[in-house]
């Protein structure tokens, strides 16, 4: 399965220039933790809601200040066309929860640790669904196997 088909789109994106109230604002609007910081498709950083608590309105920053004063350039992504297996690594060796997702270097997409758990949940769902729906249709009967009619 490529990354692709897991991330979430369209990605919450800022240009430098804006003001860390509309960073905080889209983030409220979007019930995200991260904004990518993005300028002509380039990406040029990420800032973070833990970036607003301790370097930016959280450290005294006035709200007027650019986002790209607070965020954080060095910023490890993904292409869109890797495995998934690639976000897994990429998560366990870099520790981050939020990965930008790239196509030819433009942003297309943002990867989430939230959404490799959905992706999971859905996948055990698709499993377990006919094992459920067999489960539901026999009839409750008395227990067999070992242990059968003992007390507790």
């Amino acid at each position: 399965m490529k990354i692709s088909e897991v991330m979430t789109v369209p990605p919450v994106c800022v240009e430098p220039r804006v003001p860390l109230v509309e960073v905080t604002r889209r983030m409220t609007e979007y019930a995200v933790g991260s904004v990518l910081v993005v300028e002509d498709g380039a990406l040029r950083g990420i800032v973070t809601d833990r970036d607003l608590a301790v370097r930016g309105l959280g450290g005294g920053l006035d709200p007027r200040t650019r986002a790209d004063a607070v965020m954080s350039a060095r910023v490890v992504t993904v292409e869109a066309v890797d495995d998934l297996q690639v976000a897994y690594r990429t998560f366990r060796r870099t520790g981050v929860r939020r990965l930008p997702v790239l196509d030819a270097g433009r942003v297309v997409g943002m990867l989430t640790i939230d959404d490799l758990f959905l992706d999971l949940f859905r996948r055990f769902a698709d499993l377990l669904g006919p094992v459920a729906w067999s489960v539901l249709q026999e009839p409750p009967g008395p227990p067999t196997g070992a242990g059968a009619g003992r007390e507790l």
